[in-house]
This record gives structure tokens, C-alpha cells and sequence, in this order.
């Protein structure tokens, strides 16, 4: 007990400090982002004002003053596209990149999980006048894409793009931990990993042994967050007689699976049975 409870000390504390790296790490990430997007505004200012002297300037090429209120459509595309160029400056430092093509603009959303790169997603953009269109993608049919531009393709376009960002990060994330734990742990695996297409449930039967004994358990994780790879409900449980050390192990397990990455929590009882 002395020593299994040393071992859970020893991994909280290294989950802390490689937490406080990350924080430091997206602190630093944040703060060059901010830059950035000041240093765009102060560029769209300028862009705009820019163009409202174009406006203004028509009244000695053609007579007429156009309603700066109105502007053309070849101006209000010129200026989407402008926008767009300023924004993939931006989205490339988070893992999302894009170039200009004869109609609009291809993004590829790149998603990793600690790390480890998981693949791309392609997403073709018509930029109109009147709005924005997605012409192609290769998202999941899942992912809900439709909802998410309802919602901010119109209005916000980085927006939009950062959250279905998360929405695939988070997605390739939990489809990550359950392969590794297939790979990895299919010896403590009882039967199959039952999970969904979305991998935000699973359901599955494992073992911990300790000292020659085998103890049964049942785990069902639910990610309730579509845009997290941490579960944020986790039910395990153990046979109905089983003793009170064995309930209060099945307590343990769930706060890791919590807390922790799914293989990482395995590995974690692992070690704690060798302890």
C-alpha cells in the first residue's frame, strides 16, 4: 500500500510538471498569436482605407460617386481575398494551412495528439460576394460540419475554422487512446472494445492482477465534450461481490481515466500492481 501510493504521488507530480510545460508552452504559442493578429488588424485598417479611397477617386474617372455604403462586388471579392491571405498567416501556426485557388480557398487542418501526427483534413471554400460556400471537404461525415457552419462560416470564418479544428483534434485524440490500448493492453482487454464511429464511447472489459490474483473490472467512458479527448462521465465498475478494496480500486480507476489519456491510466495501473 506504502509503495502503490508512493507511485501515485510520483505520476501526480509528473502529470503536473508536464502540464505546467504545456501551459508555459501554450502561453508562449498565445502571445505570438496576439502579435500576429494585431499586426493583421493593423493591416486591414490600412486595407480599408485604401479602398475607400479607391471609391472616393471614381468620381474623377467616371463622374459618378459610388455609395461607399455599396461597394462593387469585385471590390468586396479583392477584399475577401485579401482577408483570407492575412488569416492563413495566422492559422499556420496552429496547425492549419491553406493557399488561394481560381474560386476561393483550399484549408488543410492538420491534427496530432500529444505529439503524434494523426493526419490531415481538406476543406474547399467558394468565396462569393453574397457568402461563403464549402465546395468539397474530406471531414468525417460525423463531424458536425453543417452545424458548425451554420454557425460561424458567414460571420466569423476563423472562427469557424478553429473550432472544427477542435472538433477534429479532439476526435482523432480519443480514436488514438483506443487504438493504443488495443495495441498495447489487449492482454488486460476481456472481449472487444465496443466503441462508436465518433469514439466518444466506450465500453470494454479488462483485468488488473496482483500478487497471482486477477481482478475483473467494467469501464464505460462518455465524452460528452465533442471538442475534448478526456471522457466527462466514466463508470467502472466490479462484480457485485466483490470486497471493499476491490470497489474502492474501481474508484481509482475512474478518476485516471478522468484525469489521463486512456493507455497512459493503464500503464499507470501497471505499475502500481508491480508496486
Amino acid at each position: 500500500g506504502v509503495f502503490a501510493h508512493l507511485a501515485m504521488l510520483e505520476a501526480q507530480a509528473h502529470e503536473a510538471a508536464v502540464k505546467q510545460e504545456e501551459k508555459e508552452q501554450q502561453e508562449e504559442k498565445l502571445a505570438r498569436l496576439k502579435a500576429r493578429v494585431q499586426e493583421l488588424r493593423a493591416q486591414r485598417d490600412e486595407l480599408r482605407a485604401k479602398v475607400d479611397q479607391q471609391q472616393k477617386g471614381q468620381l474623377g474617372k467616371e463622374g459618378v460617386v459610388s455609395d461607399p455604403a455599396q461597394p462593387s462586388a469585385r471590390a468586396v471579392v479583392e477584399w475577401n481575398i485579401k482577408r483570407i491571405k492575412a488569416m492563413l498567416q495566422v492559422f499556420y501556426l496552429t496547425g492549419i494551412s491553406g493557399k488561394l485557388t481560381k474560386r476561393g480557398v483550399c484549408f488543410c487542418i492538420s491534427t496530432a495528439y500529444e505529439g503524434t501526427y494523426l493526419g490531415s483534413y481538406h476543406l474547399d471554400l467558394l468565396t462569393k460576394p453574397e457568402e461563403v460556400q464549402i465546395h468539397r471537404h474530406s471531414i468525417p461525415i460525423f463531424i458536425p460540419l453543417e452545424q458548425i457552419a451554420t454557425k460561424y462560416l458567414q460571420t466569423d470564418i476563423r472562427r469557424f475554422l478553429a473550432v472544427l479544428s477542435d472538433h477534429l483534434n479532439a476526435y482523432v485524440g480519443r480514436r488514438y487512446q483506443a487504438d493504443q490500448l488495443q495495441e498495447h493492453f489487449s492482454n488486460q482487454i476481456e472481449g472487444t472494445l465496443q466503441r462508436n464511429s465518433l469514439c466518444n464511447l466506450l465500453v470494454f472489459n479488462y483485468n488488473v492482477s496482483k500478487k497471482s490474483q486477477t481482478f475483473p473490472f467494467n469501464a464505460r467512458l462518455l465524452y460528452g465534450d465533442l471538442c475534448c479527448s478526456l471522457p466527462t462521465e466514466v463508470i467502472v465498475s466490479c462484480t457485485p461481490d466483490a470486497p471493499a478494496s476491490l470497489a474502492a480500486r474501481a474508484a481509482a480507476h475512474s478518476d485516471a481515466f478522468r484525469r489521463v489519456a486512456l493507455h497512459k491510466a493503464f500503464r499507470s495501473f501497471g505499475s502500481a500492481a508491480e508496486s
